[in-house]
């Protein structure tokens, strides 16, 4: 019987909270890069509890950055400011 394929995006993340860590920061940088031109970086640290219950509803639709129109965007920064 093939296994089915099973993607865990919280693998990393399962990983530290299993040893104790209470607070994981996902990463992450867009740009060019310093030989072209700026780089931006960010952290983000969610609750362990999304892991299991989801993002909540006002977070619906958020993916990478790249993929989202700049109006998304700032909306999205909006109501993670709120939720903190």
């Amino acid at each position: 019987m093939a296994r089915a394929m099973f993607n865990d995006r919280f693998e990393f993340e399962r990983a530290l909270w299993g040893r104790g860590l209470a607070r994981v920061a996902g990463v992450d940088e867009a740009g060019r890069g310093p030989l072209a031109g700026p780089v931006v970086a960010a952290a983000a640290i969610f609750p362990a509890r999304w892991v299991e219950t989801g993002l909540p509803r006002e977070l619906n639709g958020l993916n990478d950055s790249k993929q989202l129109t700049p109006r998304q965007r700032e909306g999205f920064f909006y109501v993670s400011y709120r939720l903190r």
